[in-house]
Parts: C-alpha cells; sequence; structure tokens
C-alpha cells in the first residue's frame, strides 16, 4: 500500500497538497465511525462527562466551516452559527449535541469539505501566506496555509478522542 498526499488537479500544487490533507483526515473520521450506534454517538464516556462523539463532530464542523469563511475572507453567516454554534456553552464547554444521526453530522461536515474544495480551488500557492485572524476576539493572526494544516490536525487530535470514546463504549457498555 503506497500513502501519498496527491494534492488536487484543479488547486494549485501546495494548495492541493494542503487540502488533501483535510480530505483524507475526513475521510478518516468516516471510517473510524462507521457502524456507532445512536447510543455510542451520544456516550459520553465511562463518568459521563467527556464530550461525546457527536459534540466533537459538530466542534469540527463549526470550527472548520468558520477557517472556510476566513479563507474566503468573508463575515460568518449567522444562520451557519445558528446551525452549528455556538462554540462553548455558558459553561465553556462544548454544547450538547443529541438527536443527529451519525450520518447527518457527517454529512454536514462533508458539506463543509466540499465548500472549502471549492475555495481552495480559486487560491493560489502565493495566497497561502495571506493573514487571517482567529481565536475568539479575532486575537490572533495567521496564515492560510497554517490554518489548513490547522484543520487536518485539529481532526486528527479528536478523532483520538473518538478512538478512545468507541473503546470505553466497548468496555464499558
Amino acid at each position: 500500500m503506497v500513502f501519498d498526499l496527491p494534492g488536487e488537479k484543479r488547486m494549485a500544487p501546495i494548495v492541493g497538497m494542503l487540502y488533501s490533507t483535510v480530505k483524507e483526515n475526513n475521510q478518516r473520521l468516516i471510517s473510524i465511525t462507521k457502524g456507532m450506534t445512536q447510543d455510542e454517538l451520544e456516550y459520553k464516556g465511562p463518568s459521563g462527562r467527556f464530550n461525546s462523539t457527536a459534540q466533537l463532530i459538530n466542534h469540527l464542523t463549526y470550527v472548520d466551516v468558520h477557517w472556510v469563511y476566513r479563507i474566503k475572507g468573508e463575515d460568518f453567516p449567522l444562520y451557519l452559527e445558528n446551525s452549528y454554534g455556538p462554540a462553548r456553552d455558558i459553561h465553556g464547554h462544548l454544547p450538547l449535541v443529541q438527536g443527529y444521526s451519525l450520518k447527518t453530522l457527517l454529512s454536514h461536515y462533508e458539506q463543509i469539505i466540499n465548500e472549502l474544495a471549492d475555495v481552495c480551488a480559486q487560491l493560489t500557492d502565493q495566497d497561502l501566506t495571506a493573514l487571517v485572524s482567529f481565536g475568539h476576539e479575532n486575537e490572533k493572526q495567521a496564515t492560510i496555509r497554517w490554518g489548513l494544516w490547522h484543520m487536518a490536525d485539529h481532526s486528527r487530535y479528536h478523532q483520538a478522542n473518538i478512538n478512545l470514546l468507541r473503546q470505553w463504549y466497548a468496555q464499558f457498555s
């Protein structure tokens, strides 16, 4: 088996390579959540105090759609905030996500990945050095290049959380 980041034909070489890391991680997320029941999707760990897989997928969708709009240079639409947000509840935790099927959550995330593909198809490799603001008060700045890398890295980080939840669910449920 050969692993590679071939990029995307309709994208500039470096943009395509970075996009392919995001796309590959989305495909990996689909793979590691395959066969989850609704109960497992909403399972919050043996003590009930961790984020569920549903919360984590929604969180990834929310964070990544924000990155798409930063990269586009557009304000984040209120309807998306209402659909996927808020980032945190009143206690500073990820909002509770219940009653959404795995198929629905992954479909929402896939829509964001597809929108990212359309945005990336319009970027040049030189655009990757443009700065965008992010953070709770837009207090931080990063290049678009870093933002694309961060999207892939953030997904992998939470996939490790999901794998642990799956182990606990199999062990304790």
